[in-house]
């Protein structure tokens, strides 16, 4: 194993190149399972072609002319990679923490996977950058999308609520299978519900024991569920939250459950 002192030296001073990530907005557990903080309803996202080139000019600022690679145990990508987000995060708010949750851990991004990959040249590195900001923006609304299509209506019964709640849960785990992940997608699974939950005017806490409560180990990761073990989680967390099973029958429902399964 070769010691620390036979490293090669980095080509740049992380001293005399810093970047003030401290004024940037920081992103904790907490704020990453709050709806509120992601919710592109709450967060306007103003962007057009000027906007997209002054961040690429940004972002090549802080691409290493020179990269570590495996021999610097990727320390210059994954230092540019920590500059990028801290731009992002100051440029754009909270919302944008996503930007870099590459599939392979467990996110929806498919254009970013780690510093360690997706740092290359300066032009290169800035369009991945911008193509993973986009990609995350687009997702989170269509997730917000979602939500609103599959909320239960505010005067509905609690039987009613119940068959709204299964539905949802079922089609929020395939949504987040479908995102691409790869690993630990199960934690994707239980933010997206517990965002879901939270959106309809539920208690963050509240919404935190009902998602834990239902699926509670029940998913595995690098392994894809089947369709009855997703639903019988959907079926736990509707009479869970409600003390109703949710209805067997769906034919009154035919034309919404379609609809949902089409989109």
């Amino acid at each position: 194993m070769t010691s620390d002192e036979e490293w090669p030296a980095l080509t740049y001073n992380r001293d005399t190149l810093p970047f003030p990530d401290n004024r940037g907005p920081r992103i904790t557990y907490e704020g990453i399972r709050n709806w509120d903080e992601s919710d592109p309803a709450r967060h306007p996202f103003a962007w057009d072609e000027d906007e997209g080139e002054h961040l690429r000019s940004l972002v090549r600022q802080w691409v290493p002319p020179v990269l570590s690679g495996v021999a610097g145990r990727w320390q210059g990508e994954c230092w540019c990679e920590s500059q990028v987000n801290a731009i992002i995060m100051e440029r754009y708010g909270a919302w944008a923490w996503g930007w870099s949750w590459s599939y392979r851990h467990g996110g929806p991004i498919g254009n970013w996977v780690s510093g360690s990959s997706s740092v290359t040249t300066p032009d290169e590195t800035a369009e991945r950058v911008v193509a993973a900001l986009l990609e995350w923006r687009g997702w989170l609304e269509r997730t917000a999308q979602r939500f609103a299509e599959l909320a239960p209506p505010p005067d509905a019964s609690p039987e009613d609520r119940s068959w709204h709640l299964e539905r949802a849960c079922v089609r929020l785990v395939t949504h987040a299978l479908d995102s691409g992940a790869d690993n630990a997608w199960r934690g994707q699974t239980s933010i997206v519900l517990g965002w879901f939950l939270t959106s309809t005017g539920m208690d963050r806490a509240e919404a935190a024991r009902a998602v834990e409560n239902a699926i509670g180990g029940r998913f595995e990761s690098w392994v894809t569920p089947e369709r009855t073990l997703i639903e019988s989680v959907g079926e736990d967390l509707a009479a869970g939250l409600t003390g109703h099973m949710p209805y067997q029958d769906h034919r009154e429902r035919a034309a919404l459950e379609e609809f949902h399964d089409r989109y």
